[in-house]
């Protein structure tokens, strides 16, 4: 199983935190995982500046439809393609069937992502690497439906 980093702690989210969850390190306790921050893997720093999807979600950013775009108007959808590709990569070097991932987030985002105008609004969506986890068959599943 692939795992978000930071819900088991790692210090790896936009603001430097974590989303430490003691119902998700319960969960895995006694099941073999793998933990990935798509957004490191794909060369961003954490600390970092937060980031959104300009559209619908991240099938549209793989196609091209859509970017990823931080709150400074940088465009980082390279960045989060790349994140989403070495986390596909990682999952089938230990043929990982299921990932279970943060939430809102524009990468690992399962069933909700914020709507791209830095208000806090969230949308029903898929973040880059659940929708790229998902067109490869695995099954992706985030930490609020445990």
């Amino acid at each position: 199983m692939i795992v978000s980093a930071c819900l088991v702690g790692v210090n790896c989210k936009y603001n430097g935190g974590n989303n430490d969850n003691d119902k998700v390190k319960e969960f895995l306790k006694d099941k073999p995982y793998v933990i990935i921050c798509p957004e490191q893997l794909g060369g961003l720093t954490t600390p970092r500046k937060p980031s959104e999807i300009d559209n619908i979600g991240g099938k549209e950013v793989l196609s091209g439809n859509s970017k990823v775009i931080s709150c400074e108007d940088k465009d980082v959808t390279e960045n989060f393609i790349k994140g989403a590709e070495e986390s596909l990569r990682i999952a089938k070097m230990f043929n990982c069937k299921q990932a279970l991932l943060k939430e809102g987030s524009p990468s690992c985002g399962c069933n909700l992502i914020y709507d791209g105008t830095f208000t806090g609004n969230k949308i029903p969506g898929m973040g880059v690497t659940a929708a790229l986890f998902k067109e490869n068959n695995i099954e992706v599943f985030s930490e609020k439906e445990l």
